[in-house]
Formats: structure tokens, C-alpha cells, sequence
């Protein structure tokens, strides 16, 4: 029997480039989700699609030397492409150029003028372009953007701005009431202590600087800011229209999920439902803010060759080994860690170890022993109860897993199950059995409840590795179950034939022979990366260019006595960690000689803090010590900064010991 409607979302991918491994991990997330929620019975509707709008993709268009929708054309296919090949089920993919979406954002921003929720004003204040953001002065983090650290940019121009404060408190006390609502809690917390208690700002909600957006039709000079483009989407999209919404509305919305990364949660959780608000319409019931998946050891730069995509990723080790490894790599709430190393061990360890060769190993005995017939014969013994307990009760496990979106440990349980079959194995040796005839009835006894818990088994992995698990049911010569049936044991038809050649289903890798491959992904990204840069700088690399042309405003002269009162010293970084209350922070343990000083860096967006232990580095050491974010700095490690704001540690250019005086 149906459970009634599930409509779930992705955060639509703005089309500034291809996305990466990360970007991918949502649609993936949200496919396993959505295919879980299928199999329980309920009506799912999945949507994902493209954000095309903005001045970013404008420049980057211009730089190109095309028109903004040949831009973006080009990179909505690539996402469709990408999102096609990790074998996501979505119902509708939607771009925000579409003609039916663009003609219902402007009859929603006139709905919202008309009922006096949207004025118009001018603005001047702080504008961040990569993330589409205005700022305020007392809202910048070290004079910059506090969501991405990059350079903001004065603006100012005529605009329409939207009245947030009018709805603040009716959101503050729906988030209050509503525990569920912004998923994990800490994500809740950082919503209500860093912006709705402070107090709301009104949101500019057009622009006058550039074209590539959609018109405000009743005033043509301006276009809709592209967050209130972009967030009507998961409305626009399923028939909503101020003018008389559609049955297929009225069906799926509100939402039950809005899946997305946890840099644009603000924009969901405040932005989108006052929005909502302000149009008379339900909240959505839950926004998740998943973690992010970042390369390990090192910042992710194509300059560097280090960025990891879905498509290399498919090409070296196949979709749904790439769906394991980030669906199982990612915990609920921090951040998980890929690297081509950790995926080559996770291959070979679960998928092809614990999986693939338990499929393999039960379907060649059965072949063996049997001619391939699997027979139930009732020569049980006990170590069968315990098998049969934790085959049957990991679907209530996983299902509890999956209601609190713990995807990764829903993954692990059904891993666990495999895993028990193949102790199932040790504790029973076939092949011993097999050497005696008296045993052969136990013989089969085995292989039935090995074949039948893995059906159960593959049943449980079709929402997450869907190709694999239909593989295995292939093999078995069996259907894949229905979830209300995986708590019984038994109901694989004693007497049918598996198949006669077991197929690998995941053959064990050789890192000697995939690095290579690796390395040459890599080359070939920085070599795309210069040919690029290249070509937008006259000929000239990005690197050589800036610096041929960073210029810094000279400050006043100093004496030499001023000069000699700084302290500087070689340091060895021996463990550093996140400061907890900041974005931008660090927190190192810098060994400098016989000494170890605290010192907190704001340069979290250029170094995790596993990359930075071990490094040396350059030490202002007599500075005076000063908490920053609540943590005790005892002196500042030297960096060098380009024009895009990135920094760099200056380090010593050979070997010294910590400790060493800078002179």
C-alpha cells in the first residue's frame, strides 16, 4: 500500500564550470534517498537541474567569447551528463533558463512588490561575485567575504530589496517549534546565532550591473537577484503560479527534502522560507545541510592537477564503486576525506573482499557441489539461528539509519550483513563438509542460507549500488525484494539453479597500475589548466602573469631599531586542528626551537589542518599574544598572498631546523 507523496531536491548546480566529485556527492546522496523511499512505498518525486543566471557566469562567458546561454548550454549538458553517468533516477532535471520557470519568477517578484513585501531603494555596500552575496562591513570576516574568504567589491546602484525583518520572528518561532526542520543541529544553531537573533538585514533582491538574469518585467533595467531566481525553482518547477497553481502542486508540495551542501544552508533556511512565507505558502519540512567531501592532504586546484571528478572516477573504477565509496566515505555531519589512495583501498577491501568475493565464492560452491541447484534440505544447526537473526534484522536497522538521512551508516549495516555470511562461511567450511558424505545434506543447507541471505542482502543494496545489487540477483537467478519482505528467512525457491560462470563483480585492483593512470588525469589537468589560462591572459599563464602585475600600496617606512625589534625564527607545525567558532581559522602547535607557541591563522581555506603538520614555516614569534575567535594566539605565521586573495606559507628554501633565527 502507498505511502502517500516524498519530494525531494538538490540544490540545482550553478553552471560557472564542471562539477567536481564534491557537487556530485549530492545528487548521489539524494538518488540513494530517493530509491530507499521508492522502495518503501512512497509516490517520489526527485528533481535536480541547473542555476544559470548571475553575474559570475556572465563574465565567464564574456572571457569565453560567448554569448552567456551558449555558456551555459554547454555546462547544464555536462552536469546532465555527469549526473546521467552515476546512475541517478531524478524525475526532472530543470534549468533556470527554461521559458515556463523564467515567466513565473517575474509574476512572483510582481506578487511580492504588489503586497508591499518589495521595494525599491538603492544600495551601496559589499558585493562578493563568486557567491552572488552582499555585505555589510560589520559582517565581513578579516575585510572579506565570510562565506567563501575571497575579496569583496564596492557597489552601488539602484535596487529593489525585499523586507526579511517583516517575517524574522514568525520564522525564528516555526525553526523553534519545528526541531526537524534544519538538519544536522548544528546547522540550526549557526542559522539562529550568526543571523535571525542578530537581527535581519532587507535583501537586495535585483541588479542594475549587469543583463544576465530575468527582467523584472514591470521595470526592464533590472534583474532578479539570482538566489530568488534560483530558490523558486523547487516550486516553479512543479506547477506553482501565483495566477492558480496545478494539481501536481498541490500534490508535492511542501517539500519533504531540500538536499544541500552545508556553504548555502543560510540561503535555504532564512531566504527561501520567508520567500515562501511572504507568497502564503508552507515551509518545506526539512533542509538537510550535508558535509562536504574534500580532497585529502591538500586544496583542490586544476592548477595543481588535484581535482577529482565523477567521470575518472566511473572510468577507473565503474559507477557503482564510485557511489559506494562516497555514500560510505561521508559521515552525517563532518566532512569526509577522498583521495585516489583511500578509494583503491575501500575497492579492494569491501566491495571486492567482502561483496564480491562472497558472491563468487557461494555461487562457484553451489556450481561445485551442486550442478548449481540450491536446495533447502532442513539440516540445521545452530550457528544458523545467529546468521538468520542478523540476516532479518538488518532491514529495520538500515530503515531506522535512513529516516534520520545516516546514509553512510545505512551502508555499513547492510556491509555488515555481508560480512556475517562470510564469518558464516569460516564457521561452517564448506569445503570440509563437502569431503563427507554423510554431511552432504548439511552441505546444502549452507549454501541455501548463504544464497538466501545475500538475496536479502542485495535487496537492501539496490537503493545504493542499484546495477551491482540487480547484478547479483542475476546471478542467483532471483528477483530482488520488496523491504516488507526482508525480515523473513526462506523465501528463495529451494531447488532453483544459479548461474553456471559466477561473474567478478568487482576484480581486486593493483595500485601500481592505477596510479599511473592517476598521474596522467592529473597532467593532463594542469596542462588544460595552463593552455587555459593561456589563452584568457593574452598568451601569458595566470601564475607568470600575476606575478609580473601584483602591486601592494607601500605602507610607511619603518627604521631599521623598528625593524630589529621583530622576532622571526623558523617553526615546525606539530599538530593543528580547527578553530570550532570560526570559518576561517586555525589553530597550530608550532614548535620554534626548545619552545612550543599557539598560533591561530586565518587561512583555513588554503591548508586543512592535517596538511599543515610537519610543515616549516616562518614565525613572527615576539608578537603580543591576542585571542582571536576565543583561542590565545602567541605570535603570526608569515604568508604571501596573491590578487585572488589565496595564500601561501612562506617557508624556508632549504632544510633548517626549527628554531633557526630569520635575519
Amino acid at each position: 500500500m502507498g505511502k502517500g507523496k516524498y519530494y525531494i531536491t538538490t540544490a540545482i548546480a550553478y553552471t560557472s564550470g564542471k562539477p567536481h566529485i564534491g557537487n556530485t556527492y549530492e545528487i548521489i546522496l539524494a538518488d540513494a534517498i530517493a530509491r530507499y523511499k521508492r522502495a518503501e512505498g512512497y509516490d517520489v518525486w526527485f528533481q535536480t537541474g541547473t542555476d544559470e543566471h548571475g553575474q559570475k557566469i556572465q563574465e565567464k562567458a564574456e572571457l569565453a567569447g560567448i554569448t552567456p546561454k551558449q555558456f551555459v548550454d554547454e555546462v547544464a549538458g555536462e552536469v546532465k551528463r555527469i549526473w546521467d553517468l552515476v546512475d541517478s533516477s531524478y524525475d526532472s532535471f530543470v534549468r533556470t533558463t527554461d521559458e515556463d520557470h523564467e515567466a513565473c519568477v517575474k509574476k512572483i517578484f510582481k506578487k511580492l512588490y504588489d503586497k508591499g513585501d518589495i521595494y525599491k531603494s538603492s544600495y551601496e555596500g559589499l558585493y562578493c561575485t563568486p557567491c552572488e552575496s552582499f555585505w555589510t562591513e560589520s559582517q565581513l570576516a578579516d575585510g572579506k567575504c565570510p562565506d567563501c574568504g575571497r575579496e569583496v567589491k564596492p557597489a552601488k546602484e539602484e535596487a529593489y530589496f525585499f523586507k526579511m525583518s517583516k517575517y524574522a520572528d514568525r520564522l525564528i518561532e516555526h525553526i523553534n517549534t519545528h526541531p526537524e526542520f534544519i538538519q544536522p543541529v548544528s546547522r540550526k544553531n549557526e542559522m539562529m546565532n550568526n543571523f535571525l537573533l542578530p537581527g535581519l538585514q532587507d535583501l537586495c533582491v535585483s541588479r542594475t550591473s549587469f543583463t544576465w538574469g530575468v527582467q523584472v518585467d514591470f521595470d526592464p533595467k533590472h534583474v532578479v537577484y539570482v538566489w530568488l531566481d534560483a530558490l523558486t525553482n523547487y516550486i516553479t518547477k512543479i506547477g506553482y503560479d501565483p495566477d492558480g497553481s496545478n494539481e501536481m502542486f498541490k500534490k508535492n508540495w511542501p517539500a519533504d527534502l531540500h538536499l544541500i551542501g552545508k556553504d548555502i544552508v543560510r540561503f535555504h533556511t532564512i531566504y527561501w522560507p520567508i520567500f515562501l512565507m511572504a507568497l502564503d505558502l508552507p515551509l518545506p519540512k526539512q533542509v538537510f545541510g550535508h558535509p562536504w567531501l574534500l580532497q585529502g592532504g591538500e586544496k583542490m586546484s586544476k592548477s595543481k592537477g588535484n581535482v577529482i571528478y565523477a567521470d575518472d572516477l566511473v572510468d577507473l573504477f565503474g559507477v557503482d564503486a564510485t557511489r559506494y565509496f562516497v555514500l560510505h566515505e561521508m559521515p552525517f555531519e563532518n566532512d569526509g576525506i577522498i583521495t585516489w589512495d583511500l578509494v583503491i583501498e575501500r575497492f579492494n577491501s569491501d566491495l571486492a573482499n567482502i561483496l564480491g568475493n562472497l558472491v563468487n565464492r557461494t555461487v562457484s560452491m553451489s556450481n561445485k557441489y551442486f550442478g548449481g541447484i540450491v536446495k533447502s534440505t532442513g539440516a540445521a544447526e545452530e550457528v544458523d539461528a545467529d546468521l538468520k537473526a542478523v540476516v532479518t534484522g538488518t532491514q529495520a536497522k538500515v530503515a531506522e539509519k535512513m529516516d534520520k538521512l545516516r546514509v553512510a551508516d545505512a551502508i555499513s549495516e547492510v556491509f555488515a550483513l555481508f560480512r556475517r555470511c562470510n564469518k558464516y562461511i569460516d564457521e561452517t567450511t564448506p569445503w570440509v563438509l563437502a569431503k563427507d558424505e554423510g554431511k552432504q545434506e548439511r552441505l546444502a543447507e549452507v549454501l541455501y542460507n548463504l544464497t538466501e541471505s545475500i538475496t536479502i542482502g542485495a535487496s537492501l543494496l539496490h537503493s545504493f549500488l542499484p546495477a551491482t545489487a540487480e547484478r547479483i540477483a542475476a546471478q542467483l537467478n532471483t528477483e530482488l525484494r520488496s523491504l516488507d519482505e526482508l525480515d523473513k528467512f526462506g523465501l528463495y525457491e529451494s531447488g532453483k539453479k544459479v548461474t553456471e560462470t559466477p561473474e567478478i563483480l568487482f576484480a581486486r585492483l593493483d595500485a601500481k597500475e592505477v596510479l599511473p593512470k592517476v598521474e596522467a588525469i592529473r597532467n593532463a589537468q594542469k596542462a588544460e589548466y595552463e593552455a587555459e589560462q593561456a589563452r584568457l591572459n593574452g598568451g601569458v599563464s595566470e601564475e607568470k602573469q600575476d606575478e609580473a602585475v601584483i602591486d601592494i600600496e607601500s605602507k610607511e617606512e619603518i627604521t631599521y631599531d623598528d625593524f630589529m625589534k621583530m622576532q622571526f625564527q623558523v617553526g615546525e607545525i606539530i599538530a593543528c586542528e580547527a578553530v570550532e567558532k570560526s570559518k576561517k581559522l586555525l589553530c597550530s602547535q608550532v614548535k620554534i626551537g626548545s619552545q612550543v607557541k599557539q598560533i591561530v591563522s586565518g587561512i583555513r581555506k588554503d591548508y586543512s589542518p592535517e596538511e599543515m603538520v610537519g610543515k616549516k614555516v616562518m614565525v613572527l614569534v615576539n608578537l603580543k599574544p591576542a585571542k582571536l575567535a576565543g583561542v590565545l594566539s602567541e605570535g603570526m605565521l608569515l604568508c604571501a598572498e596573491d590578487a585572488e586573495g589565496n595564500l601561501a606559507l612562506v617557508a624556508p628554501e632549504k632544510p633548517m631546523p626549527s628554531g633557526a633565527e630569520i635575519c
